[in-house]
């Protein structure tokens, strides 16, 4: 029987030379004067890698320009334009440029046509044209394509359109990891972490290796939940199987460390990464500043920069806020100032917000607010009044208080939750009329307090509390508990805090309400559901109030058990009766 035998045909010189010039404008232009009198300018081969080297090159000028010369250019050589263009986000529009032109020429796409113009709709969050694209791929019969539908998935899951993301992915007969990572990511980009984690565990179900991407979306998804037990199920995968602890995954891992409130193990993948950048870096900052511990996010900081690397706006959000939470004032203050003096950068929002804060804590309002009219004369940030009322109430002083409310409620009247501190800053000042103005106003524009609620994982489940919630199957038996504890806290001392709530209730309706607050009905659950010796940890949507704050500090020596809650501002690690915060929050 007669073997053939297939030689590779050698490049032409003028190849050789394209490939020797490489992604470099100007080499490009000489090999391109070259290919042009030694007579091979209609070359199609050779005009379809120099179309894919200036595009390589940035020059997205002379790519077009090269373009334009060709006659009547083929599938592939669009197809290879649209690809090259589809890697760089800047240049993302062009594909859909060239896409269009494709269309226009009556040229047929291919999969590889499809899958890299969805890509740059996703990048681009162009879900208008997505959506024409994904006619297209009906029309030419790519509809059942995996690589198109996984691309399709990103699409509108980037787009923030999760039904018609979960009817591409529903439809998929054989789905690649590509596809399941675009799915959960989706889930997870859009605030759906439930979503993304039971997703996650039917992929493990169907015996899908998970890989470093799919493990970046549960983390964060493990992260907003507080689903300690899972993000430690995925350190000790990575771990045990070998991943690669890169920069993208090392600060994921920190992250749900940090936002599960255990500082220490987040610092030991910190030290573990073999690379750091600036994020990794501010993530360990910004973990130790909502911790509670403001010296260390400070020292870092400085370590940070001993180490050569310069912090952008973000680091100096985190040690800002650091610096307010632990009422290090005077390096605060340094830290401000540094960014533009030895940083020469321009303070945003975010800065000015941390100074008010830090200062406002700190009983400084005159300063906090002498900043504002200085430095941010016309029109501040809503934020930045925001900061500024919440210190006006922490300290009790009603006229400035009412005084910033004003200009806050000019600023975002729709807002509900000024009208709520507001009315708070009344009732601590015993203004009842005035409260009852406010409530009035609120009621008029149909506004709604936000309602509060805590969530807990026992036993790798997710179980959420709101006030006076009595949905839960055991519900006697965490309220008979809760008002067993809560009779030993206040034979230990404890004392309701009834400023926490609304001053018309009578002292028996107040400590009615304080007592099943959401935070307090998860802790009762936990304490009930959990072994000895195994922290509490809850997520809060709000603000603790100070009421559950001293309850949960008695609660923690009484149980002899340590209570980490993390609420919209920050994290309280409860023990032996005292608070990570030192009352400082």
């Amino acid at each position: 029987m007669e073997t053939k035998q297939h030689h590779k045909l050698p490049h032409s010189p003028a190849y050789n030379f394209l490939l020797q010039a490489g992604p470099r404008l100007y080499l490009l232009h000489q090999v391109h004067a070259h290919i042009i009198v030694s007579g091979y300018g209609r070359s199609r081969s050779l005009l379809t890698k120099l179309l894919n080297l200036a595009c390589a090159a940035g020059s997205i000028s002379y790519t077009r320009q090269i373009f334009l010369a060709v006659p009547n250019p083929d599938s592939f050589l669009f197809t290879s334009l649209i690809k090259s263009t589809s890697k760089s986000h800047n240049f993302s529009i062009y594909s859909l440029y060239f896409y269009s032109r494709m269309v226009l020429s009556n040229v047929s796409p291919s999969n590889y046509t499809f899958t890299s113009v969805i890509k740059s709709c996703a990048d681009l969050s162009a879900l208008k044209h997505g959506r024409v694209v994904h006619g297209h791929v009906l029309v030419h019969g790519f509809g059942l394509d995996v690589y198109v539908q996984a691309a399709l998935v990103a699409l509108y899951g980037k787009c923030g359109d999760l039904i018609n993301a979960r009817k591409v992915f529903d439809k998929i007969l054989e789905r690649s990891i590509v596809a399941w990572n675009s799915m959960i990511s989706g889930y997870e980009q859009n605030g759906f972490a439930k979503e993304a984690i039971g997703l996650f565990d039917r992929m493990k179900e169907t015996g899908v290796e998970p890989d470093s991407a799919t493990f970046v979306s549960v983390l964060s998804a493990c992260a907003h939940l507080g689903a300690f037990s899972l993000g430690c199920w995925v350190h000790e995968y990575i771990v045990g199987n070998g991943l690669d602890l890169n920069v993208v995954l090392g600060t994921s891992l920190i992250n749900m460390y940090i936002r599960c409130g255990n500082v220490s193990k987040a610092r030991e993948v910190f030290d573990s990464m073999k690379e750091r950048n600036v994020v990794a870096w501010t993530a360990m900052i910004s973990g130790y500043g909502t911790n509670g511990y403001g010296s260390q996010a400070v020292e870092l900081f400085h370590e940070m920069r001993r180490n050569g690397l310069f912090p952008n706006s973000i680091t100096f959000v985190a040690v800002l806020s650091a610096c307010a939470h632990a009422g290090l004032v005077n390096e605060g203050r340094r830290l401000f100032a540094s960014i533009r003096e030895d940083y020469h950068l321009v303070p945003g929002v975010e800065h000015h917000v941390c100074l008010v804060d830090m200062l406002g804590r700190a009983g400084l309002l005159d300063e906090a607010y002498n900043f504002i009219k200085e430095e941010i004369p016309e029109n501040p940030a809503p934020a930045i009044l925001t900061a500024m009322l919440g210190a006006c109430k922490m300290h009790k002083n009603f006229d400035l208080g009412a005084q910033v409310a004003e200009h806050l409620l000019a600023a975002e009247p729709e807002n509900p939750a000024h009208y709520v501190i507001l009315s708070n800053i009344y009732a601590l000042a015993g203004r009842m009329d005035q409260v009852e103005i406010v409530r009035n106003n609120m009621n008029r524009k149909c506004l709604k307090k936000q309602v509060g609620y805590s969530t807990i994982e026992v036993d790798q489940k997710t179980y959420l509390f709101s006030m006076g919630d009595k949905s839960h199957s055991e519900t006697n038996a965490i309220y008979h508990y809760l008002d067993e504890l809560m009779w030993k806290c206040r034979e230990a001392g404890y004392v309701p805090v009834s400023d926490s709530v609304m001053h018309e209730l009578e002292e028996e309706e107040r400590e009615y309400a304080l007592r099943y607050h959401s935070e307090k009905l998860a802790i009762a659950f936990g304490l009930l559901k959990t072994s000895h010796g195994t922290p509490i940890r809850i997520v809060k949507n709000l603000r603790m109030c100070e009421d559950c704050h001293l309850a949960i500090k008695f609660i923690s020596a009484i149980s002899s058990r340590e209570i980490i809650v993390r609420d919209k501002l920050r994290f309280h690690h409860f023990k032996v009766g005292s608070c990570s915060c030192l009352d400082y929050w």
